[in-house]
């Protein structure tokens, strides 16, 4: 993708509501509790399908548009449940992992496919990890992007050195890194989305490999990026399912940017272990979106891995 000009718009704006994989934009509700709330996702390509999951959780799905990939697969983007104009949850507390994992599985029931592939990035290959482990059946196989198979004390910690290490390495030259490590352990506490923009904005360099290196490709990306507050603040404990990949047997790719601070290469090599039909491929000199980064690399990564 050329960040220059944002994410790409969408073949069109409102897909053919009698088919769930026409190019566009679908919206579908989801009984959650007692409300129905509305889910959009967008398909986009042509080919096998592969359902994305975004991070965060909260951040718009946008960033995540995948169009090399595109090329060979129709890739089905969730628009996440409290983000963009999918619907909001009446309890701010109630945006849990089983939470994205039922919505998940309503969109791909919706698609009427026996299997797809399912993508997770981040947040999403947590969703997707969750997804898998309950639904191995709608499955052909998983791609765990840039993820971990647990979060928790120890998870942080790491990403919050990872963040140190990046603002002493870039303080001389770039002061206003000097923030980054306060507002990675604040973000999630932004109380609003445009507050919660603007931090996800600040520090969004720091997730890629060389950001300043090529501002001038990455900047419209950067400011196109959108964060939601309320999905930040789930009440559940930390992600951890170390214990239960082992049963796994979907074939997945664990890919992963090898200077990714937050998501890195530790984590993947721990799924690479405790996955038994794993693939592990790191991108170097790569962050957290490789898919930007590194889109032919990416790319390469994905359709080798599913040809095979």
């Amino acid at each position: 993708m050329n960040a220059t000009q944002g994410p790409r718009p969408l073949p069109s704006p409102a897909a053919d509501p009698r088919d769930p994989l026409s190019a566009g934009t679908h919206t579908l509700l989801v009984q959650h509790g007692t409300a129905a709330v509305e889910q959009r996702y967008h398909v986009a390509g042509t080919g096998p399908v592969c359902v994305a999951h975004s991070g965060g959780p909260g951040i718009g799905w946008e960033y995540l548009r995948m169009p090399e990939l595109e090329r060979s697969m129709t890739v089905v983007y969730l628009e996440p449940v409290g983000t963009g104009e999918s619907g909001r949850l009446a309890d701010p507390r109630d945006y849990t992992l089983a939470t994205y994992t039922h919505f998940l599985h309503a969109v791909i029931e919706h698609l009427s496919l026996t299997e797809v592939t399912l993508l997770g990035h981040s947040h999403g290959g947590f969703v997707a990890q969750r997804y898998a482990l309950d639904h191995p059946e709608r499955l052909a196989s998983l791609v765990l992007y840039d993820t971990s198979p647990m979060t928790g004390e120890e998870f942080w910690a790491a990403a919050v050195a990872n963040m140190q290490s990046f603002v002493q390495r870039h303080a001389d030259e770039r002061p206003e890194v000097a923030t980054y490590v306060a507002d990675l352990t604040t973000r999630l506490d932004q109380s609003d989305d445009e507050g919660a923009t603007r931090v996800l904005r600040t520090i969004s360099p720091a997730y890629f490999h060389d950001y300043w290196g090529r501002e001038e490709e990455f900047a419209a990306g950067r400011a196109s990026l959108r964060m939601f507050a309320a999905p930040a603040w789930g009440v559940e404990p930390p992600f951890d399912v170390r214990g239960e990949l082992p049963r796994l047997t979907v074939p997945t790719l664990v890919l992963v940017g090898g200077d990714d601070f937050i998501c890195g290469p530790r984590w993947a090599h721990m799924l690479h272990q405790l996955l038994p039909d794993a693939r592990l491929v790191i991108l170097p000199e790569t962050g957290h979106l490789g898919h930007i980064e590194r889109p032919e690399k990416f790319t390469e990564a994905v359709r080798g891995f599913l040809s095979g």
